[in-house]
């Protein structure tokens, strides 16, 4: 978090939260009141102090005031570079993955150390790359992905991904039961006793 943030916090500690006014939307981009944040200084200030709290909600640190963020999908949005490394959508380098979760719709997200991170529609391609499957092969075909892809949610597959010299477990969860499953909220709401506008 940024320093004048850090010292507004402790200048002012019991200013009420907010709810209902910030979101990120499966492309990465913040959105205040359904409208998409598009100035560079206000998208920056966002990436630098977005966090989650104890209980998975994620939020924007504006000053002394805490935002909650609505999620359309997962708190955090990657993106491949051309190095091959992993970026999520606030500039931050995902260094490592745990495991891989395949939804419904083959939406694909990254359990990382940081938080569930969806993988970037345009770079699904990275994610079929790498996935193997219990014979080893370099590619899976249709009909294995397939299995994957109707296993039941909760379930490990027999694919794995390929991450580095890893071998990451590939699971099926819906979209519904990501948010369980990987410890965050998509729509947070104020707790009992907490100061809220």
């Amino acid at each position: 978090m940024d320093e004048w943030v850090l010292r507004a916090i402790e200048k002012w500690p019991n200013v009420p939260a907010l709810f209902g006014w910030l979101g990120l939307n499966r492309r990465g981009q913040w959105l205040i009141q359904d409208e998409r944040v598009t100035h560079p200084r206000i998208v920056d200030a966002m990436s630098r102090n977005y966090e989650s709290d104890a209980h998975g909600r994620w939020f924007f640190q504006n000053g002394p005031q805490r935002g909650y963020v609505a999620l359309e999908y997962t708190p955090l949005i990657v993106r491949v570079q051309a190095d091959d490394t992993l970026v999520d959508h606030t500039g931050r380098l995902i260094e490592s993955v745990t495991a891989l979760y395949l939804d419904e719709d083959s939406a694909a997200v990254l359990d990382t150390p940081d938080g569930a991170a969806l993988v970037q529609g345009a770079d699904l391609a990275w994610v079929l790359e790498r996935l193997r499957d219990d014979d080893g092969r370099a590619e899976v075909d249709d009909d294995a992905l397939a299995t994957a892809l109707g296993a039941p949610s909760g379930t490990q597959t027999a694919l794995t991904l390929v991450y580095g010299d890893a071998r990451l477990p590939v699971h099926r969860c819906n979209a519904a039961d990501m948010p369980a499953t990987l410890g965050f909220v998509r729509d947070p709401v104020p707790r009992e006793g907490e100061i809220s506008n």
